[in-house]
């Protein structure tokens, strides 16, 4: 018997044990909506379309590549965002992709970002976005890459 009572003890210990663990399904906090950044810009100012189709203005960091995050800007300081263009400076984080991009090594390159042709934005009619980006680098380049580089922006 005293062996049946310790096995049961033990038994309920650990239920309950994994019990204060768990929680309940109704004592977890509810998911939280996702969130959509606030956008804090002038009127009539255009704004960047990031990878989730949020408005970005005078962003920090900003991913180029979509697909595969293998070439992002970070630390970008503003110095203009203006109607008709914007221009920063920052780093180009860039894969080498050697011997393959899940091996490859990141790099950064000094960048002047140039931001211009806002046209409106396909999904809010009512705010422009930037739809050219231009690259200078001013302090070497990735292999393949010209000093200056043009790409279009998303819609």
């Amino acid at each position: 018997m005293p062996r049946r009572t310790v096995r049961t003890a033990v038994t309920f210990c650990a239920a309950v044990s994994l019990a204060a663990i768990t929680g309940t399904a109704s004592s977890a906090p509810a998911p939280s909506p996702p969130s959509t950044p606030t956008v804090q810009r002038q009127a009539g100012q255009p704004v960047m379309v990031d990878c989730f189709w949020h408005p970005q203005v005078r962003p920090t960091d900003f991913i180029l590549a979509c697909g595969d995050g293998n070439s992002r800007l970070t630390s970008l300081r503003w110095s203009q965002w203006h109607p008709d263009s914007a221009v920063a400076e920052g780093f180009n984080v860039v894969n080498d992709c050697k011997p393959y991009c899940a091996a490859g090594k990141f790099h950064s390159y000094q960048v002047i970002v140039r931001l211009n042709a806002p046209q409106p934005w396909k999904k809010h009619p009512d705010l422009s976005h930037y739809t050219q980006l231009s690259l200078v680098y001013t302090n070497g380049k990735p292999d393949g890459f010209g000093q200056w580089v043009d790409l279009p922006l998303w819609n």
